[in-house]
């Protein structure tokens, strides 16, 4: 039988787990100091555990992190990590160093049901939600885990799609009793899932990234099937409505399509639907995927995009292109490792 894994669980799962094994009480926070503070590789090193503990507690669970299964070295720096999860099947992670900064993009899912046109990791159909273990092991197994200053959950599947593993493993990352991060060193994305979105911001202070790009219902809906369900009014309502701290940021990312979504009254539409919202827009060129037509614009009309946005009153950003050379954008290198494998 599989054993269970300790690496992911949270402290009042670990409270759970020494009372079932009729261990102190104090010993649950013994566990979480050797899984998240210090850099152990097995039940053992758990030194001020009794042997006998270690020993039972060896019996039904292990650690429970696993190495990614390749990686790719870009000539930007920007790194990209292939984990394999459930059966067979692939995950990846993006590692992008930017001067004093060190970002890791990480997977929710293996596969996605949300359906987005332009997305390689859609296109795979829905193969699993990850547990907290698997989204955490993406952090925890690349050699640059001390370098880290930032993560974002960008990576394949819809985070608020699998609400209840990104919490834990955003707890884990936040808690004084796990890594300690500051919530402000975190972002997650979203399609725009409402219940999820409000759930999220009342139970997480991470930053949040709504996916718009476009502001009119029925081109988004082209783009992103989610907005049968969900209006961008209807998102940037649960958003206008929530009380954001200072600290706490909400931004829109936005994918330029070429003579799609750049136009002037994309412009005046996005500063409507945006006022009173304290935000920016991240703007991202389309990096093109096998079977979709769609195109990137030039980088001069990227340019005169976000000076039309500045001038209407909204702070907006271009995201640099990392890792192209090595397919970086999301499903790619998954779907490659997927369809080699059905080739065997």
């Amino acid at each position: 039988m599989e054993k269970e894994k300790l690496y992911g669980k949270t402290l009042n799962e670990l409270v759970a787990v020494t009372k079932r094994m009729k261990m102190p009480g104090f010993a649950a926070r013994q566990i979480t100091d050797w899984l998240y503070k210090k850099e152990i590789s097995s039940i053992g090193e758990m030194s001020n555990l009794s042997r006998m503990a270690r020993e039972a507690m060896e019996e039904q669970y292990c650690l429970g992190l696993s190495a990614p299964v390749s990686s790719f070295e870009s000539s930007d720096g920007t790194k990209k990590y292939l984990f394999r999860v459930i059966v067979d099947k692939y995950i990846e992670a993006a590692y992008i160093p930017e001067d004093d900064r060190a970002t890791l993009c990480v997977s929710s899912q293996s596969g996605c049901k949300m359906g987005c046109i332009f997305c390689m990791t859609g296109r795979q159909g829905f193969q699993g939600n990850l547990s907290a273990n698997e989204i955490l092991n993406q952090f925890r197994s690349i050699p640059e885990f001390r370098k880290l200053t930032n993560i974002v959950y960008m990576g394949m599947g819809e985070p608020l799609d699998n609400t209840e593993e990104v919490l834990k493993s955003l707890e884990i990352l936040t808690s004084e009793w796990g890594y300690g991060w500051s919530p402000t060193r975190i972002t997650v994305s979203t399609v725009g899932m409402l219940k999820s979105i409000s759930s999220f911001l009342e139970r997480s202070r991470c930053h949040l990234a709504v996916s718009l790009h476009s502001p009119f219902d029925e081109e988004r809906r082209m783009l992103m099937p989610i907005q049968r369900t969900n209006s961008v009014a209807e998102v940037l309502d649960v958003i206008r409505n929530f009380d954001f701290n200072r600290q706490r940021r909400v931004s829109f990312e936005y994918i330029l399509f070429s003579g799609l979504n750049d136009s002037p009254a994309h412009v005046k539409e996005l500063a409507r639907i945006l006022n009173g919202i304290r935000c920016r827009i991240n703007l991202i060129r389309f990096h093109p995927v096998p079977g979709v037509t769609l195109s990137s614009p030039e980088m001069q009309d990227v340019i005169k995009f976000r000076e039309a946005l500045n001038e209407k009153g909204i702070t907006a950003t271009i995201r640099a292109s990392r890792g192209t050379d090595i397919r970086a954008a999301c499903g790619l290198l998954s779907t490659m490792q997927q369809n080699k494998q059905r080739q065997e």
